[in-house]
């Protein structure tokens, strides 16, 4: 079956599908194309951006746009290179051709894709080891995040490949392992595809068959999500709890307006798993582009003025950047308040075609 066959087809709404894949008037493309990558059996293009005058041994962030996105638009609307000039890393933008799926989704549901060694992971493994050799990126400082389609392909990357990273950012995703198919995507986006926190891990060390020690990993959901049930947060957060053996509940919570922040420690009392819960919000990544270090961004089609950004954070939770002023303003929970009841998965749609629709008018692509 031809890569184009495989990727979600639908044509009721392929005119409107391109509106979001152009900058904005006036926006600047500040990424470049990645040559001499070698292998790419995903067919992938790359693009990077490297600040000026960066020195070997910087991070390198893998950056993963969202459906009808491209990577200049996800750079744009985020504010990754913005963060970059300041703060000293590389970047890397793996983008998706409507050639493998026309509506610019990686296929984070296709097994052929997520596998280590093959398809659209083997591609974004080869573009960061170019990364590493034409740039001098930081084999120990390797991150990934991404948004929706790419949040779902950024926690794939970080089962196939756990060795490789140090951390990663999930934003609007779903658990590894909880697709092998069209149908089953959008069923797993519904909140039908999760599982005990065993399982969910046993997806994951099937993945490499790595043994540890395992990512930190980020995880950020509105609650208003309709396109990506918020019960998938909570199954993100089984999967990796578990892996990284720590229990259920956290060991603490912070919160500041409708944005809470759930931390999981280890034995040191480093974060090795969080919970950004944002209440009210609804699918994209959450910016807050009019104060201080969340200068970074611009809100826009999935890019949700908020008032938390994202992209401060995740960056901060790598290491890779200070703790905004947001951050360190939360307030921590009282430790006796316990863990937050888990959300109930949302109902079962009325067949696949129904969950399209449903998810696309969410998204604001059809009527």
């Amino acid at each position: 079956m031809s890569r184009m066959n495989r990727g979600l087809r639908l044509p009721r709404v392929a005119k409107g599908i391109g509106i979001m894949s152009r900058l904005p008037a006036g926006g600047e493309d500040r990424l470049a194309d990645l040559g001499g990558i070698g292998s790419n059996p995903g067919k992938l293009r790359a693009r990077y951006y490297v600040p000026e005058g960066l020195k070997p041994g910087a991070p390198l962030v893998v950056v993963l746009h969202g459906c009808t996105q491209n990577a200049a638009v996800y750079d744009h609307g985020s504010g990754w290179s913005r963060l970059a000039d300041r703060h000293g890393f590389a970047l890397l933008f793996p983008e998706q051709a409507r050639s493998n799926n026309p509506n610019l989704c990686f296929n984070w549901f296709n097994p052929d894709d997520v596998t280590r060694g093959r398809g659209e992971a083997a591609s974004i493994k080869a573009m960061i080891d170019r990364m590493i050799e034409a740039h001098g990126a930081d084999p120990a400082r390797i991150f990934v995040t991404g948004l929706s389609a790419g949040g779902a392909m950024a926690a794939a990357m970080l089962a196939a490949y756990p060795e490789l990273f140090s951390a990663g950012a999930i934003i609007a995703g779903v658990p590894y392992g909880c697709a092998s198919g069209v149908a089953e995507a959008f069923e797993c986006m519904a909140g039908g595809g999760s599982g005990d926190a065993r399982s969910l891990a046993a997806n994951v060390h099937g993945a490499s068959g790595h043994k540890g020690p395992w990512p930190r990993v980020q995880i950020w959901q509105g609650s208003a999500d309709h396109t990506v049930a918020p019960s998938n947060a909570d199954a993100l957060v089984r999967q990796w709890t578990e892996l990284h053996g720590l229990r259920a509940a956290p060991a603490r919570t912070e919160e500041s307006g409708g944005h809470r922040r759930s931390i999981w420690t280890g034995p040191e009392g480093k974060p090795l798993v969080e919970h950004h819960a944002i209440a009210g919000m609804g699918h994209g990544t959450p910016l807050d582009p009019g104060s201080g270090e969340g200068q970074s961004g611009e809100a826009g089609p999935h890019m949700l003025d908020v008032g938390v950004s994202s992209t401060d954070e995740i960056a901060a939770f790598f290491g890779i950047a200070p703790a905004t002023a947001a951050a360190k303003s939360r307030k921590t929970a009282p430790a006796a308040a316990g863990p937050r009841p888990r959300r109930a998965a949302a109902p079962a749609a009325e067949g696949v075609q129904a969950t399209i629709e449903k998810a696309l008018r969410a998204a604001g692509l059809m009527r």
